[in-house]
């Protein structure tokens, strides 16, 4: 049986997988692959548009979607019992806690595919959906050269995780003390993003701004990166914090356009899982 824990979980075969059945889905295919099928979903009340895609992506596959709150979780119950009752009646599970050891509790007792759909180590949907976006609009986008800006965090460790399973270029700018182990780190951004493709982000932590200012990626930085060059932000983003107001209403921006395939993603996640 397989799941969807982390990105190391996979290989660079099958991500590709994963990218072949989204094209399939958005050629029609698989309409009714859920049919009579039903998907337990445990989300918090934040999640907008993971929760959004997973539950209308079910929806066109013709399966039942019964959610949860993430912390009916967190009882008293053991996680064990919690998977032995479900296994009766569940086809998946689709789970965003922000401690992996629940979500690999859950994999471990149940008997059916467990997806994470985020924790505070990894969102690896998230950056399936990404890459297969990138793979839309660059020649190879595995020859590019990435930037990530940010702290070492979920959607950090992630993109650390891609580029040793596809082998892409990464790099990483931040404030010292944040740097994610084995990347090459600037500290600057004016260094950073020289030579650079794809320039990604993720949001700070009020208390750590002061540590990134020489990190925010603006216009006249993306000006900077290689011609033809991306910006795209992790969500939530935040203007004139990790980007500037003038970046994001630049053509770099790529994010509303990017975050439209998760949905076609997320639902090739569950077609590989369980066919």
């Amino acid at each position: 049986m397989k799941n969807l824990i982390k990105l190391a979980d996979l290989t660079s075969d099958n991500i590709y997988e994963i990218f072949h059945i989204a094209d399939e889905i958005q050629k029609g295919k698989y309409t009714d692959f859920l049919k009579n099928k039903s998907v337990i979903l445990f989300f918090p009340s934040s999640s907008i548009r993971t929760r959004v895609t997973f539950e209308k992506g079910i929806y066109l596959l013709g399966g039942q979607s019964i959610l949860f709150p993430t912390e009916t979780l967190d009882k008293k119950e053991h996680l064990k019992d919690v998977c032995g009752y479900l296994n009766n009646w569940a086809d998946l599970v689709i789970v965003r806690h922000e401690n992996i050891s629940v979500i690999e509790q859950l994999a471990r007792y149940s008997n059916i595919p467990v997806v994470n759909a985020m924790s505070n180590d990894n969102h690896p949907c998230e950056i399936i959906a990404d890459m297969y976006a990138l793979s839309k609009i660059r020649n190879d986008f595995i020859s590019d050269s990435y930037l990530f800006c940010g702290k070492a965090g979920n959607i950090g460790f992630t993109w650390k995780e891609a580029s040793d399973i596809m082998g892409f270029d990464l790099s990483q700018c931040c404030g010292k003390g944040y740097e994610i182990k084995g990347l090459k780190t600037y500290n600057c951004i004016d260094d950073a993003i020289k030579g650079k493709d794809i320039v990604c982000t993720d949001s700070l932590p009020s208390a750590v701004l002061p540590d990134f200012k020489d990190c925010q990626v603006t216009k006249d930085k993306m000006d900077m990166a290689n011609y033809g060059a991306v910006l795209n932000p992790c969500p939530p983003f935040y203007r004139g914090e990790e980007v500037t107001d003038d970046v994001i209403n630049s053509p770099y921006f790529v994010g509303y356009d990017f975050k439209k395939y998760l949905l076609e993603v997320q639902q090739a996640v569950i077609v590989y899982l369980l066919r």
